[in-house]
């Protein structure tokens, strides 16, 4: 019992800031280093407003996946609480969802960052930097959470700094202490350029950006205090809005808006103008160090998600062959997240660049699902106030509002239905089980019906509340 609490002691070593900083370094990727010249060139400048208000939108998701793990710790973190709340098809469908989302962000970062490293060896094929980044990836996986939380706080400091950089030099291009020859800094005057339908549509881009929120979730139970998740939370998404908002609002401010319909990121573009030699190499390293960090966030959250689901039996028992042993890593989840990592590098190297924006859309919407059922698990679990009721209600609205806009732009339009798919998918396979399920609880309740009219004395059924406490039942009665 004693070797048991000094595990539990031991596993849970992290504190909030620590939290904080490694949530930072599992969102800031190519989503937002790549991604936001997409949210710019379909929403023009208010892909400002678009990322301040997709930040309000993840602090309301956030808060109450926050509250719902200081009031009860869980494995799976958004995953399990779906399961406690409306049973074990919830628990299923939404780890799948997470699942599959992750392995097609996966296969866009292994893309993005093999295009990176060409920039430097151009003649190297992009399977090559893919495959190399991939194995590198696993064997960070293989080393456990350690040296992930290790290289990830590593990461975070470095892609902080770099981006602090940048908004350092934009400052003294502004001022006029760079000079340029070119157009030189001008304030926007268009703001939406699109109108109403492209600031709506860039929406799903500026979300895109914080979607590490999940993995930050996955990782609360390694807090010191779980209590102080909601700090952490918060801490992350100020320090993760005051970047996008700032970077980008500058970036803007250099250069003007339809200078980024390209495939290549804002910041780089920004400085194009200004006699500085060395930062196209170090923002490129920038973007490698952001998509292999995110990118090997991503692997940790498939393996766990994949052990969480096995554990539960909502996946075959055989992806946790070993893990029940101290010491011992689960050789076959990570066999799996190895092939799926495959699978995506193969589809990802071999899709046009229009395919591409496809499925990360498709991705990010998927992200967006478990969002909603994490608002709508909370209402469930969750003892809320009137305050809490309305921001719930925002949030909900906000998600809603933006999978919508996907439909009003001919980038995004795709990923929808791309997205519908998948969740059509997952969404019959849960109905396929659920009647399994049914058949294996009915079979059950009739074993248990016999053997409690079998037994002479009374029977003590321990039975759990909302959160975990233990209720006493003896022969149907609560005490």
């Amino acid at each position: 019992m004693a070797q048991n609490q000094g595990s539990q002691t031991k596993e849970k070593k992290l504190k909030w800031w620590q939290l904080s900083l490694l949530g930072v370094a599992c969102t800031v990727g190519t989503g937002f280093f790549l991604g936001s010249h997409i949210a710019i060139e379909i929403g023009g400048p208010s892909a400002v407003v678009a990322y301040a208000l997709a930040a309000f939108g993840a602090y309301l998701v956030y808060d109450k996946l926050s509250q719902m793990t200081a009031e009860d710790p869980m494995e799976g973190s958004f995953r399990s609480y779906a399961k406690k709340a409306f049973g074990r098809w919830a628990g299923f469908s939404s780890g799948w969802v997470y699942w599959s989302s992750e392995l097609l962000i996966m296969g866009s970062q292994l893309t993005a960052l093999a295009l990176f490293s060409r920039f430097w060896f151009p003649q190297v094929p992009m399977w090559c930097f893919a495959a190399g980044y991939g194995v590198l990836g696993l064997l960070i996986i293989w080393i456990g959470t350690k040296g992930f939380e290790r290289m990830e706080n590593i990461f975070a400091v470095l892609k902080i700094a770099a981006i602090f950089m940048f908004m350092v030099i934009a400052i003294l291009a502004v001022s006029g202490v760079l000079p340029t020859k070119a157009h030189g800094p001008a304030f926007p005057r268009d703001w939406v350029p699109g109108g109403l339908t492209g600031f709506w549509a860039a929406l799903i881009f500026a979300f895109y950006g914080y979607g590490g929120l999940e993995a930050l979730g996955l990782m609360t139970m390694r807090l010191k205090e779980p209590k102080d998740a909601p700090k952490a939370g918060k801490v992350m998404l100020l320090l993760l809005v005051s970047i996008y908002v700032i970077s980008i609002g500058l970036a803007l401010i250099l250069e003007p808006w339809k200078s980024y319909a390209a495939e290549e990121s804002p910041f780089v573009v920004a400085l194009v103008d200004y006699k500085l030699p060395f930062v196209p190499h170090l923002f490129n390293a920038v973007l490698i160090i952001a998509g292999f960090s995110t990118m090997t966030a991503s692997l940790f959250a498939v393996t766990t998600m994949i052990v969480t689901l096995a554990s539960d039996g909502d996946a075959p028992p055989f992806f946790i062959k070993g893990k029940k042993k101290e010491g011992k890593k689960p050789l076959p989840a990570i066999g799996l997240t190895a092939v799926g990592l495959l699978a995506s590098v193969v589809s990802a190297l071999l899709m046009p660049k229009s395919v591409y924006e496809y499925i990360t859309t498709a991705a990010g919407m998927m992200l967006l699902y478990n969002w909603m059922f994490i608002l709508v698990t909370s209402g469930k679990l969750l003892e809320l106030t009137g305050w809490g009721k309305a921001k719930r209600y925002i949030g909900m609205a906000l998600i809603t509002l933006t999978l919508i806009g996907t439909l009003f732009h001919k980038i995004s339009r795709p990923g929808f239905f791309i997205s519908l798919g998948f969740i059509v998918v997952i969404g019959c396979v849960t109905l396929v089980m659920r009647h399994f399920w049914n058949k294996t609880d009915g079979s059950k309740k009739g074993s248990y019906h016999t053997e409690e009219h079998a037994e002479s004395g009374p029977r003590t059924i321990r039975t759990r509340t909302k959160f975990g406490m233990p209720r006493i039942r003896s022969r149907g009665r609560i005490r």
